[in-house]
C-alpha cells in the first residue's frame, strides 16, 4: 500500500513538473508589449484648451500611469512638437512643459520642428534637465558632425523583450522653425539614417520602433510613406508633424504607422503580441477623453498640483487686459492656411499701420488662436502669436512680390503654413492652372504692380529668414525694425481699435 502511494505521489510530482515547464515555457514564449504614444501636444495642458477639445494633461497622465501599472511591459513615447505652443509654456521657454513630462514619467521623446522655436541651443540645454530619453539620430552639429542628441536606446522589458527606439526629425525644420535658430545644425537624410539604424539595431532587438517627427503629408519630401517604402525592418513608427488622426494606424510593408492628431485630443495605444519573441500581431487604437476617463476618472494629483502652481505664477502677467474688441475673429489654424480671413487682414493692417510700409504680409501658420470679443488680455495676444517674431520692413521689387505670391498659393487648396494674409495689396488667383503662373493681376494700394519698381514690405522676420521656403525673401535689404508681433497688434487695438475690415483682398478663381 505504501509503495502504491509513493508511486502515485511520484506520478503526481512528474505531472506537476511537466505542467510547470509547459506553463513557464509558454509564459516566456508568449509576450505582450504596450506602447502608449502622443504627438504634437503643442503645450496644451488644460482640459479647457482648444475650446474643451484637449483632454487635459493631468487626465491623460492618470490614464497612462494606470495602463502602465496594468502592463509593466510598456513604454510611453512622444513624437515631438510638445515643448512649445501655449503662453503658459512659452513664457518659460519650454521648461514648464519639460517639468510636467518629468513628473509624468515619459520614457522617450524626439524633437519636432516647433521644439526649436526657442533656438537649438536652448533646446539642447533644456533637454539636459529631462529625466526621459531625448532621441534623434539625424541631427548633427555643422561645426563637427557630432550628434546633437542620443540617436537611440534599447529598452529591456521585465519580460525580457528588447525594444529598440530611434528618433528622426523632419528636415523641414530648416524652414518651419526660424532658420537662424537651427543654423548650426545639419538635418541628415532621415531615409539613409533609418537604414543605418535598422542595420545596427535589428540584430539586437526583438521590436524596433522609429520615433519620428516626419508625418504622412505628401507635401513633405521626407515623410513616413516614403520611409516605409524605402526602408525594411521597422516594426512600428510612432509619428507626428502632419497632425494626422489614424484611428487604427496604417500598415505598409509590414510596418505599422500611428499618429494621434494633435493638441492632446487623443492618447494612442499600440499592443504588440509576440510568440517566442516573434511578432504575431500589432493592434493600434486611439483613446479619446471619454475612454481615458473610464481608465482613470481622477486626474493625476502631481500633475494637477504642478499646473496649478504654474498658473498662479503666470496669472498676473497673462490676466492683464490690454485692449477692447467688439467682434470675435476666428483664428482657426487650418482656415488661416488656405483662405483670407478677417483676423489675418487685421494683423496685416496692424503691421502696415505700425511700419508705414507700402504693404504687409503675414504667413497663416504664424497665427495660432482666435481674437476674443470684449476684454483682450496679454495671454490672448500671446496665444495668437506664440513665436516671439519681430516685425521688419524690407525693400522688395515688383517681380519678387509676384514670385512670393505665387509661392503663397502654390499648394492651394491644400493647407500651407506659408499662405499669406495681406494688407495694402490685392491679387487674383486662378487655381486650375500650373504653379508659378496662378497669380494674375496684382495691385499695390490700388495701383497695378510694376515689376521693376521697388516697394516697401512689412512682415515677420520668420519669412525674411526663408521660413516656409520663402527663399526669395532671404537677401532683401532690411530698412526698418519694430517690436514683436504681439506688441504691434496690442498697440493697434489700443490706438486704432476694431474698424470695418476690408475683405476680398485675395480673389480665388477655382
Amino acid at each position: 500500500m505504501r509503495e502504491i502511494s509513493l508511486r502515485i505521489m511520484h506520478c503526481a510530482l512528474r505531472i506537476f513538473i511537466i505542467a510547470s515547464i509547459i506553463f513557464f515555457t509558454s509564459t516566456v514564449n508568449a509576450a505582450e508589449l504596450v506602447i502608449l504614444h502622443t504627438n504634437d501636444i503643442h503645450g496644451r495642458i488644460l482640459k479647457t484648451d482648444d475650446e474643451g477639445k484637449s483632454m487635459g494633461f493631468a487626465e491623460m497622465v492618470a490614464a497612462i500611469k494606470t495602463l502602465k501599472s496594468k502592463n509593466i511591459n510598456s513604454l510611453w513615447l512622444d513624437a515631438g512638437d510638445t515643448l512649445h505652443g501655449m503662453p503658459s509654456i512659452n513664457v518659460s521657454k519650454g521648461e514648464n512643459m519639460l517639468n510636467l513630462l518629468n513628473i509624468a514619467g515619459l520614457d522617450a521623446m524626439t524633437a519636432g520642428n516647433d521644439d526649436f522655436n526657442y533656438g537649438a541651443d536652448a533646446l539642447v540645454n533644456l533637454t539636459k534637465k529631462s529625466k526621459f530619453d531625448f532621441l534623434d539620430a539625424n541631427l548633427v552639429y555643422r561645426s563637427n558632425d557630432k550628434l546633437v542628441f542620443k540617436p537611440y536606446k534599447i529598452y529591456k522589458m521585465p519580460n525580457g523583450l528588447r525594444v529598440g527606439v530611434f528618433g528622426l526629425t523632419t528636415p523641414d525644420t530648416q524652414v518651419k522653425a526660424r532658420p537662424s535658430y537651427v543654423r548650426g545644425i545639419n538635418f541628415l537624410n532621415p531615409i539613409e539614417i533609418a537604414r543605418d539604424m535598422v542595420k545596427e539595431l535589428r540584430p539586437k532587438c526583438d521590436v524596433l520602433i522609429a520615433l519620428t517627427h516626419l508625418g504622412v503629408d505628401k507635401n513633405s519630401n521626407f515623410n513616413n510613406m516614403r520611409l516605409v517604402n524605402e526602408v525594411d525592418g521597422i516594426d512600428l513608427i510612432i509619428d507626428g508633424h502632419s497632425h494626422s488622426v489614424l484611428p487604427m494606424g496604417l500598415t505598409i510593408n509590414k510596418t505599422l504607422i500611428v499618429q494621434t492628431g494633435w493638441h492632446a485630443y487623443n492618447l494612442g495605444k499600440v499592443t504588440i503580441t509576440l510568440d517566442d519573441k516573434k511578432i504575431t500581431n500589432k493592434k493600434a487604437s486611439l483613446l479619446n477623453y471619454e475612454a481615458v476617463s473610464q481608465i482613470n476618472p481622477v486626474p493625476d494629483k502631481n500633475i494637477s498640483a504642478a499646473i496649478s502652481k504654474m498658473q498662479r505664477e503666470n496669472s498676473e502677467l497673462f490676466g492683464q487686459v490690454v485692449a477692447q474688441n467688439h467682434k470675435f475673429l476666428e483664428g482657426n489654424a487650418f482656415i488661416m492656411r488656405y483662405s483670407e480671413t478677417e483676423l489675418g487682414d487685421l494683423i496685416a493692417d496692424a503691421f502696415r499701420w505700425r511700419s508705414g510700409a507700402d504693404f504687409a504680409v503675414i504667413n497663416g501658420g504664424a497665427i495660432r488662436s482666435d481674437l476674443p470679443e470684449g476684454d483682450v488680455t496679454k495671454g490672448d495676444i500671446m496665444k495668437i502669436f506664440p513665436f516671439g517674431n519681430q516685425l521688419k520692413v524690407v525693400e522688395i521689387s515688383g517681380s519678387t512680390i509676384r514670385e512670393m505670391l505665387e509661392h503663397s498659393v502654390s499648394k492651394y487648396p491644400e493647407f500651407f503654413g506659408g499662405f499669406l494674409q495681406v494688407s495694402g495689396i490685392r491679387f487674383i488667383v486662378t487655381t486650375n492652372i500650373p504653379n508659378e503662373s496662378r497669380v494674375g493681376d496684382i495691385f499695390i494700394n490700388n495701383a497695378p504692380l510694376v515689376d521693376n519698381k521697388i516697394y516697401t514690405m512689412a512682415t515677420a522676420d520668420f519669412l525674411l529668414e526663408g521660413g516656409d521656403d520663402y527663399d526669395m525673401l532671404k537677401k532683401l535689404s532690411v530698412i526698418g525694425q519694430f517690436g514683436t508681433c504681439e506688441e504691434i497688434l496690442t498697440e493697434y487695438l489700443q490706438e486704432i481699435g476694431m474698424k470695418k475690415i476690408d475683405v476680398d483682398r485675395i480673389i480665388i478663381n477655382k
